[in-house]
């Protein structure tokens, strides 16, 4: 009788990259929801003081006279989240490479109706502040949480077809995309072109790694840094520096796919030939030259993979488990007080954001990919009606992640302006996905 280790069931089943993709993000769902209510039960408990003395708390470190020191609030917001846009730099251009953004036929429902989601809750929120110090927030509205999006649409199953998934998928890419182009444009401080020059130059050092093949990341990571520190003494926000390092990661291989299988079939090949009995053993108690094909394997493997693709598969287990969750630990403790909440919630900047995010999300994601379809412009997912375009219109309003993001950046400096903008956002991202998940369940029969 033989046993098998458990890592051995990986072999039983292929994965594909999206599907793997989809299971990191619904997985990170779960867990950012419980850090966000970690979160708020920290912010509302007796334990508040402590929790913004933490988050208060001065990090830096000196090299000679030179100094960086911010609060961990700040390293967590400006710093961790640069590996967050790192990564989604990398999802955005694989999606333009070889995903549904590669086809334009396919990729122009997801666009508009990205571009609609984007737009409407804008020019909504702009109504209700409109010559108002709210005013800077209408960047806030216009972003969607895809860990929760998909947390929620993973939940349904079978009930709603794979095709809206991927829809969904491919709107939030060109959402986190439109969003990366505001925080860059609009929210930006006094530039300071000095920096900006050294920045230029940095990414035309990474744009040389990217021409003469270098394919490991060590020297991309210690130049993105450096981008990142420039970007940060520059005015503009120092996270596009993430993207602007992503988008320079080779999307080739060193080794050609079909010469790959004939090779790996050869291999394998020579593997079983080196078998000498049915003796199970590992191969550090094997003395022969298994060992050697197994490295072989694995170096032919590292090569044939991307270096995108290698980096976009190693970076997803710590961004969705560490990084994003400790963003919703970092700023998702909002003091809620009961007597206050009906002043809150009529406030223009919270009453602003909710209206973007629930109805501004419905009306142009849903709105815009109807008349889309309706024009021609782009082809309605496969399997899919309008209700199914109404329920992501809906869930695409759960705006946590980015919107507070971009709300720190809107009001920074205004304690309780950012405070009525992060109530604004959960409330209607709670809202906006329990609403999500019921219509669809409704609308949609399972398979």
């Amino acid at each position: 009788m033989s046993t098998h280790a458990p890592w051995e069931k990986a072999f039983d089943k292929v994965v594909t990259p999206f599907e793997e993709f989809i299971h990191h993000e619904s997985t990170s769902g779960l867990l950012l929801m419980a850090c966000a209510i970690l979160a708020l039960f920290l912010a509302n408990s007796a334990l508040h003081h402590g929790y913004e003395h933490v988050l208060h708390t001065p990090i830096g470190f000196n090299i000679g006279d030179w100094r960086l020191e911010h609060s961990l609030h700040h390293w967590v917001n400006d710093g961790l989240m640069w590996l967050f846009f790192f990564l989604v730099g990398l999802e955005i251009k694989r999606e333009v490479l070889v995903g549904q953004l590669s086809v334009m036929r396919q990729a122009m429902l997801p666009i508009v109706a990205a571009i609609g989601g984007m737009v409407v809750p804008a020019l909504l929120y702009v109504v209700f502040n409109l010559g108002s110090e709210g005013i800077n927030g209408w960047g806030v509205p216009m972003a969607t949480d895809i860990a929760f999006a998909v947390g929620v649409l993973v939940l349904l199953g079978s009930r709603v077809p794979k095709s809206l998934l991927t829809f969904l998928v491919a709107l939030a890419i060109v959402d986190d995309l439109g969003a990366v182009a505001v925080i860059a444009i609009f929210y930006t401080d006094t530039l300071v072109w000095e920096a900006l020059i050294i920045a230029a130059v940095l990414v035309g050092v990474l744009i040389t790694f990217n021409r003469f093949g270098i394919g490991r990341p060590l020297p991309y990571f210690l130049v993105g840094t450096l981008l990142w520190m420039a970007f940060l003494e520059s005015g503009v926000h120092a996270t596009v520096a993430g993207i602007l390092t992503a988008w320079t990661i080779p999307a080739r291989s060193k080794f050609d796919v079909n010469l790959f299988e004939e090779k790996i079939g050869a291999v394998s090949h020579r593997l079983s030939e080196r078998r000498e009995n049915k003796v199970e053993c590992t191969l550090m108690e094997n003395e022969d030259q298994r060992r050697g094909v197994i490295q072989t394997l694995l170096d032919g493997i590292h090569m044939v993979e991307t270096p995108l693709q290698r980096l976009e598969h190693s970076l997803h287990v710590p961004v969705a488990f560490i990084v994003v969750p400790l963003f919703a630990l970092a700023n998702a403790g909002i003091p809620i007080h009961l007597d206050q909440i009906p002043a809150v919630v009529t406030n223009p900047i919270t009453l602003g954001i909710m209206a973007g995010l629930i109805l501004g999300k419905l009306i142009g994601i849903a709105g815009f990919s109807l008349i889309a379809v309706k024009l021609g412009i782009g082809e309605m997912p496969e399997g899919t009606n309008a209700k199914h375009l109404v329920g992501v219109g809906l869930l695409g309003g759960i705006g946590f992640t980015m919107s507070i993001f971009i709300a720190e950046l809107g009001f920074k400096g205004q304690a309780e302006s950012l405070l009525l903008a992060k109530t604004g956002v959960l409330f209607a991202s709670v809202i906006a996905g329990v609403a999500g998940y019921l219509w669809l369940r409704m609308a949609s029969k399972p398979a």
